[in-house]
């Protein structure tokens, strides 16, 4: 079953054609990563880390699953983590809301627990806030995508990981509570949705 249309639709609109060269070169370690394990026919473990596991890593591991599967690449499983758990912020859900993605509260309290749904037939992305060596994330043979530059430099060895890929996003955290917030989280989810678009589109059968 493909992506929900309002995914699709927006996919659609998305402009990877306008990523800069120099940006590019900052993919390619991610596209190279997956091309690898694509061609062994292995399981591609991808791990998104921020500090608070609560934005930009959310954000990265839902459109990458999604974008897996509107590539129809198999064996790929996304995760993400913080440096510390706090919760996802309330705004990257309403973000992947507007966008398409089904949500299901499926848990309340301090750190919620989310059903994030992209296809009819697959399985839901399970959000909430966790560190990186959370029993719900995988313990070896993963990529670790540092998608902020604290974790970047907090994290310069993340146990398990099979290699260490720095992709890192300006956080939206700034806008909160500002007339721009709603605006400037669709825009970092929209850069996040086209460098991943990018990126698994580069992936060869």
């Amino acid at each position: 079953m493909p992506v929900f249309k309002e995914i699709s639709n927006y996919i659609s609109g998305l402009k990877p054609e306008n990523i800069p060269p120099a940006r590019k070169e900052v993919l390619q370690p991610l596209v190279d990563y997956i091309q690898k394990k694509s061609e062994k026919n292995e399981e591609i473990r991808l791990n998104f880390i921020c500090t608070h596991n609560s934005r930009r890593s959310h954000l990265s591991q839902v459109w990458a699953q999604a974008l897996a599967h509107h590539f129809q690449l198999k064996n790929v499983v996304c995760y993400s983590g913080g440096t510390e758990a706090t919760a996802i912020y309330p705004m990257t859900v309403e973000t992947l809301k507007k966008t398409g993605f089904q949500v299901r509260n499926l848990s309340e309290g301090k750190n919620p627990v989310y059903g994030l749904k992209y296809s009819a037939n697959s399985h839901p992305v399970i959000g909430f806030s966790k560190k990186i060596e959370d029993a719900f994330n995988p313990k070896s043979h993963f990529a670790a995508v540092m998608t902020c530059s604290e974790a970047d430099a907090g994290c310069p060895f993340v146990p398990g990981a099979e290699t260490r890929i720095p992709l890192t996003y300006e956080d939206p955290k700034q806008f909160d509570d500002s007339p721009e917030q709603a605006q400037k989280y669709l825009e970092r989810g929209e850069q996040i949705a086209t460098e991943l678009y990018y990126i698994f589109s580069q992936i060869k059968p």
